[in-house]
């Protein structure tokens, strides 16, 4: 295998390498090539092969008949490329243009229609998800063959493009119907109401709703609790009238004391405590984005809606002070035209600045008064997604000639001007389409064409620190989210964390580990495993975040055993159980769908990443977050 120039060779990987592609250095911002690069090496090796991680252990009761989306959208229009389904690219001419309908790691629309996430598909063994299809035609999802991705097998990419188009025209994504009024949810912290009934519309079996609770109506929820076990701490129902499809949960955001959460046309805040609502922040039109994270001193900027109905575009930001609950200043993203108007922006915090990104826009708004900083750049490779936090971390696009082999790269960005610090060239093909820790940064890549997937780790210059050689092992990450029409969120994944020199993953169970599974620790300057900590029997562990150097993850809840929170020293060892949740309340939180969690100050919460039902009075039983804590 040939090395490039002026580079590490690859520490391993999910597959065998390949020799790198003849080229020359690829575009660095600024400077696009016009049409097909040059000839000469490239920046960085080709990664290896690996089909994309599988989904993770989730909670929520299994579908009943989940519907089945009708075949395939059209292709988008000739673009960026972002990245699609495989085998079913358009043909379209070269060029930037705009991106094609979203690929196979691009969010997908919660409820009805498909569920949150790449990753957020309906619960199968062991909590886990199916291996069968979601619709006709669809390719069998990943690590359901033998040996999993890292054995260098292609793997099929699940195409969150089916239902990009579909939703939009079958008119029930953006349908407003209902009334207007958002009241608080109701806490419950020591009594529960009946069992509620199942959640979801007319067209579609909705899941996390406490269905076959099996608890009486008035019922201490802390009664049944064993020594040993944590409290609950409350449990809040929805009394929000919703749209009759339901509507995204945004969040889990924790400050101090509060814990707050965005849903239809309301962000609110309630007490980590008890579950009370705080303050609510109310609006005219529905949330449509949000960041994942907030800024360090608690405030978050979300978008809304211009308008009513199925043509309203999200370009209007609002900054709240998550502290208090109150409202700051208010601007517009400037309004795209064509088919731009089809895009969904993302929102991502960094220091003093939000950035928003959409189809060929994005722009940087300041955080203390809501001045555009900048916007996209002229020429060059342009940004699609950011991921915020300590740093700002672009997915950028290139000029290419062929849009079956893109070219992108990963770029660190002054927040502040919005210009790269430095750029980090993907080979040919491979696309950027996770960010799973923003310092140190660790990004998930995928090569569309070849169904391949790889993790590779940048210093702090951009250089390639180390690639993650998973082994023989499939991985559960989970990256759900709500849904984006011709956009991508790098963020909020769960099952990966990493703190400065080791990431860590979580594997999916299998039969051959009988339902359990492992947190695999990877030393990022060699991209090998250090260590393996083991679940436990009849137990998996879905990494939530590292802190205070510990592994802190969540056990998931089954139908009779109470979920629970762990920490695993970064040395590695067994986990060490912080919050054993009750057993009597097991099959509560085991039901809440395509869950949000949130692990602060001692306190574990979990909340549904989406309420619906199919009348107003099952809408208003719909359990929508618990909370754990000594």
């Amino acid at each position: 295998m040939t090395q490039p120039p002026n580079q590490q060779p690859p520490q391993g990987g999910f597959g065998a390498p390949q020799d790198p592609p003849s080229g020359a250095p690829q575009p660095s911002a600024g400077q696009p090539p016009a049409g097909p690069p040059p000839a000469g090496p490239p920046q960085t090796p080709p990664l290896p092969q690996g089909p994309p991680q599988t989904p993770p252990p989730g909670q929520g009761a299994p579908p009943q008949n989940p519907p089945q989306a009708p075949g395939t959208p059209p292709a988008g229009p000739p673009g960026y490329g972002y990245p699609q389904a495989p085998g079913q690219p358009p043909a379209q001419p070269a060029g930037y243009g705009y991106p094609q309908a979203p690929g196979p790691y691009a969010q997908q629309p919660p409820g009805p229609y498909q569920q949150p996430g790449p990753y957020g598909q309906q619960p199968g063994p062991y909590g886990g998800y199916p291996t069968q299809p979601q619709y006709p035609g669809a390719p069998t999802p990943p690590g359901s063959g033998k040996g999993g991705f890292l054995r260098g097998k292609p793997a099929v990419l699940i195409a969150a493009a089916v239902a990009a188009l579909l939703v939009v025209g079958a008119g029930a994504y953006f349908v407003v119907s209902g009334g207007d009024d958002a009241k608080d949810d109701k806490p419950v912290a020591g009594k529960s109401d009946d069992a509620a009934k199942p959640s979801g519309s007319d067209d579609a079996v909705d899941e996390g709703d406490g269905e076959g609770t099996g608890r009486e109506a008035d019922d201490d929820l802390n009664a049944g609790r064993q020594d040993g076990e944590a409290k609950v701490l409350f449990l809040t129902k929805n009394d929000v009238d919703l749209p009759r499809n339901g509507a995204d949960v945004y969040g889990l955001w924790t400050v101090g004391d509060t814990v707050a959460k965005g849903m239809y046309r309301e962000v609110a805040g309630y007490s980590a405590a008890d579950g009370k609502k705080k303050w609510s922040v109310p609006f005219d039109t529905e949330l449509c984005a949000a960041p994942v994270k907030t800024s360090d001193d608690g405030k978050i900027v979300i978008a809304v809606n211009d308008s009513l109905g199925e043509k309203a575009k999200c370009n209007k930001l609002q900054m709240i002070d998550l502290k208090t609950g109150k409202k700051g200043w208010t601007a517009d993203i400037p309004k795209s035209t064509g088919f731009f108007s089809f895009s969904d922006f993302t929102l991502a915090i960094s220091g003093n600045t939000v950035t928003a990104v959409g189809t060929g826009a994005s722009y940087g708004f300041s955080l203390a008064d809501g001045k555009k900083l900048w916007d996209k750049p002229s020429d060059g490779c342009k940004p699609y997604a950011f991921a915020g936090g300590p740093k700002l971390i672009a997915a950028a696009s290139c000029k290419t000639s062929d849009y079956k082999v893109p070219q992108q790269q990963v770029q660190s960005v002054d927040p502040a001007t919005g210009k790269p610090k430095w750029t980090y060239n993907t080979p040919k093909g491979w696309e950027v389409n996770k960010v799973y820790s923003v310092s140190p940064l660790v990004v998930s890549v995928t090569h569309r064409e070849d169904k391949k997937w790889s993790v590779i780790a940048l210093d702090d210059n951009g250089k390639l620190r180390s690639q993650i050689d998973g082994g023989g092992d499939e991985y559960d990450v989970r990256c759900g989210g709500s849904f984006v029409v011709f956009g991508q969120n790098l963020e909020g994944c769960t099952g990966v964390a990493a703190d400065a020199s080791t990431f860590y993953m979580s594997t999916k169970p299998t039969k051959l580990t009988r339902g359990t599974n492992e947190v695999v620790a990877f030393d990022l300057n060699t991209g090998k495993a250090k260590w393996r900590s083991k679940a436990g029997p009849e137990r998996t562990m879905t990494v939530l975040k590292t802190d205070g150097g510990k592994v802190i993850a969540y056990m998931p809840a089954s139908w009779d055993r109470g979920g629970a929170v762990a920490a695993i020293e970064a040395s590695g060892g067994d986990p060490k159980v912080l919050l054993q949740h009750p057993t009597s309340t097991a099959k509560i939180e085991n039901n809440f769908y395509s869950p949000k969690m949130a692990y602060a100050d001692g306190r574990f919460f979990i909340a549904s990443g989406r309420v619906s039902a199919r009348n107003d009075e099952e809408e208003k039983e719909t359990k929508t977050m618990m909370a754990f804590g000594n």
